[in-house]
């Protein structure tokens, strides 16, 4: 049984999604991991990861559209304004996403779905720079 940890550093440049699969399949088969378990985690509270269609763009447009609408940027609306007005909204997205994803590992593959790919989805209107641990447990 091994572990390895690994931090990805994703510069975005504002609210969109910023696919990741490839960076982490080839961190999979750099490493030849076998089988295991892959926890990934964001140290961020204003993005998230999702798993996502990665086929047709338009569904990551009407996932944004839709986030926007839940948690509208207006600061009349929150008391923790601090940041701006994307930064109550930018806390509230990633509440209702993900901070942490476990995926499985068989026979060296990452097993997503035929149109499924790993994303950071970012909150945040400003660039920022983020990090993502992968954390491998297995062989």
């Amino acid at each position: 049984m091994k572990q390895e940890f690994y931090n990805l550093q994703i510069d975005t440049s504002g609210q969109k999604l910023y696919e990741f699969t490839n960076q982490t399949i080839e961190w999979i088969k750099k490493n030849n991991f076998k089988n295991g378990m892959l926890n990934l985690s964001i140290q961020h509270t204003s993005a998230s990861l999702i798993v996502q269609e990665n086929a047709d763009p338009d569904v990551q447009t009407d996932l944004i559209n839709y986030f926007d609408k839940l948690a509208p940027m207006d600061n009349k609306l929150y008391v923790h304004t601090t940041e701006g007005k994307d930064d109550m909204p930018a806390h509230i997205k990633s509440a209702l996403t993900n901070s942490q994803i476990s995926l499985s590992i068989r026979e060296g593959e990452l097993l997503l779905g035929t149109w499924q790919g790993l994303y950071l989805f970012e909150h945040r209107l400003n660039p920022q720079n983020r990090t993502i641990i992968h954390h491998f447990i297995g062989n």
